[in-house]
């Protein structure tokens, strides 16, 4: 489903997808095999199918306070090069047309956040113009967290972290459109951004506080619903396996129960609850 929307009150949060996989998780998940994710009935229709596979996404999320067009993560961008998934290189996807569809037109943003900076939050900060990588959004400012961009600034011996500093980021930060965040800083008056270290050095979640509702932008704190029943489920790109897991552990301890709107970086809305020992997800309706 290309585009849904959510409330937080007088927020509202619509879905954009770049694209929608099913299949293998042994790049991401591989501790997620057919036969573990079976054991999790609740993952069905929603987060998987009945051969045990995961449904994920790749997707941005615009927040539109009224006042406010605020894009959080922008995907994997059109015409990128240097990727180590070859099927992530010069992607040609009408991500844009999407964008506008649902009413958010690229001129209409006024921020862009990027939970962290790793290929698939990032890419759509540019395209490819002339031979020059320039901003998509020609209104935003860019916000990034400041010791994520220090670290990956610092790192960037691997051949993909380089080409995507380069295309998807530099660009944005040599034009003068970046500020920084750090824990606790404000995005607006509705968005307080949070450290959730872990699957990044520096990765940041977002509180959304609206009349009295309450939602959490997870970035990706959990790639899928799966880690909410096996917190110890780390993926295979994150910078710290045991600090991903403290994470999870500790957000969703704080989430289960609590009527605020979930939303991740690689699937929709629902609500955390305790299930035994451990916690599932609900889908929001």
């Amino acid at each position: 489903m290309q585009c849904m929307k959510w409330k937080i009150g007088r927020v509202t949060i619509t879905k954009v997808t770049e694209m929608e996989t099913v299949g293998h998780t042994k790049f991401v998940l591989p501790q997620a095999t057919p036969e573990e994710v079976k054991r999790l009935g609740w993952l069905k229709p929603h987060f998987a199918n009945d051969d045990g596979y995961l449904k994920m996404s790749i997707h941005s999320l615009v927040v539109d306070t009224g006042k406010h067009r605020i894009l959080v993560d922008t995907c994997i961008g059109n015409d990128k090069q240097n990727l180590s998934i070859p099927a992530w290189n010069s992607m040609n996807t009408p991500f844009l047309q999407r964008l506008a569809e649902a009413g958010y037109p690229s001129e209409s943003i006024d921020t862009v956040f990027c939970t962290h900076l790793h290929v698939d939050h990032v890419g759509w900060n540019t395209k490819l113009m002339s031979g020059r990588w320039v901003p998509t959004f020609p209104k935003a400012r860019y916000v990034f967290g400041r010791h994520e961009f220090d670290y990956w600034k610092k790192n960037r011996e691997h051949p993909m972290t380089n080409a995507v500093m380069n295309d998807s980021v530099l660009p944005v930060v040599d034009a003068g459109l970046v500020d920084f965040v750090e824990n606790g800083d404000l995005l607006c008056k509705e968005m307080t951004v949070f450290l959730t270290p872990g699957h990044s050095p520096g990765h940041l979640s977002v509180r959304v506080v609206s009349d009295g509702e309450e939602g959490v932008l997870t970035g990706d704190v959990a790639h899928h619903p799966c880690q909410m029943a096996h917190v110890d489920w780390a993926s295979t790109f994150d910078s710290d396996a045991k600090q991903s897991t403290n994470t999870r552990q500790e957000l969703f301890s704080h989430l289960a129960g609590n009527p605020m709107l979930v939303i991740g970086g690689h699937f929709g809305a629902g609500h955390i609850v305790k299930d035994d020992n451990a916690f599932r997800f609900e889908i929001a309706t």
